[in-house]
């Protein structure tokens, strides 16, 4: 029987993170990763992304970021960083293997989409959400004859010249998106809720500095201000460049017709693309096929990553799974850690 001590599946920071944990606690993990690289979805995000996080607190447990620790690292340098730390864990990591699904009969069976079956007693879910992008569900948007995208499906600026373009979305995603895409296009960015603004930095330091020593990074009262909207962290740039209208920041459409949109006023205008910067839910339907692992929406049933119904299970890589760091490279370790701590002993 093909049985191990501690199945990851994911192989991004999530799941590298998972791992160094499962090591520290005398485990040998296997990683089972979709991807045939290291570095999980960085890989996949728009070319112009960066971190916006300094280097001095964007490093997973045991290996610090390289380089000048106050610059704000590029995508490309997240993806190096990942693989050079998946180098240095002693783990089996299984790349180009999708999950397909998992069954429960005392321990744990993984089943992956090439019929191979691995065995644990303890599993943790590590796969983010970058694989289950969030459109809602908008009055006639299925009639709508121009693009569709959303921010996974953006790459850079090629391909929008000239064009009219409505970002939905209110997060640091949708600004950043919509004023790249503004120097060559026309950009409009929707949203419900009026666009919130955090300075990055503060009294001379980085707003991840104060995060970090105030303890807010791993405070649990910061679920109560999701409902608010996350806040824009900006320099100053971004807010300057909306009030400049490049892009024009506007209310939310009422509903999409066929050529674009409908505005408050009543108003219809044609739109060549929608694109939605809309957020994501956790990427975890490898689990439906263990009743009660997930609520009937889908989302993981836990407390602080650990399965509340499932013994042996664990997530690591939520958003707020217990804090506001916790879907970040800062946060996502000290998240590992207390979940290995609790379901080392299942079985």
């Amino acid at each position: 029987m093909n049985h191990h001590q501690i199945i990851i599946v994911g192989g991004g920071q999530a799941g590298l993170a998972a791992a160094r944990a499962a090591i520290d606690n005398r485990m040998r993990p296997i990683l089972v990763d979709a991807s045939g690289h290291a570095g999980g979805a960085w890989r996949r995000y728009y070319d112009s992304l960066k971190l916006f996080s300094p280097a001095r607190f964007s490093s997973l447990p045991g290996m610090p970021f390289p380089g000048a620790q106050e610059r704000y690292p590029h995508r490309d340098e997240v993806v190096e960083y990942l693989a050079a730390y998946s180098r240095t864990l002693e783990a089996e990591i299984l790349r180009n293997t999708k999950v397909s699904r998992v069954e429960r009969a005392g321990g744990f069976t993984v089943h992956t989409a090439a019929g191979e079956a691995l065995y644990t007693d303890r599993l943790v879910v590590a796969t983010g959400s970058y694989g289950s992008p969030i459109i809602p569900e908008l009055p006639g948007l299925a009639s709508f004859k121009g693009r569709i995208l959303h921010s996974k499906d953006y790459k850079s600026v090629k391909g929008f010249e000239g064009l009219r373009v409505v970002v939905v979305g209110g997060g640091n995603s949708a600004i950043q998106i919509a004023v790249e895409l503004s120097h060559v296009a026309r950009v409009s960015v929707a949203s419900r809720r009026k666009i919130q603004w955090q300075r990055q930095r503060l009294l001379g330091q980085d707003l991840h500095w104060w995060l970090h020593h105030s303890g807010l990074d791993r405070s649990q009262w910061i679920h109560r201000l999701r409902g608010a909207g996350v806040p824009v962290v900006d320099d100053g740039s971004y807010r300057s460049a909306l009030q400049n209208r490049h892009p024009e920041a506007t209310p939310m459409f009422t509903r999409v017709v066929e050529e674009g949109v409908m505005w408050a006023s009543g108003e219809t205008e044609r739109v060549d693309v929608l694109l939605f910067a809309t957020g994501f839910r956790p990427d975890v339907s490898m689990l439906r096929t263990i009743g009660g692992a997930l609520s009937p929406t889908g989302e993981p049933l836990h407390t602080k990553g650990v399965s509340t119904t499932v013994p042996g299970l664990g997530f690591v890589g939520l958003e707020h799974q217990r804090g506001f760091a916790s879907a970040t490279l800062r946060g996502v370790g000290g998240d590992a850690r207390h979940v290995m701590n609790r379901i080392k002993n299942a079985g």
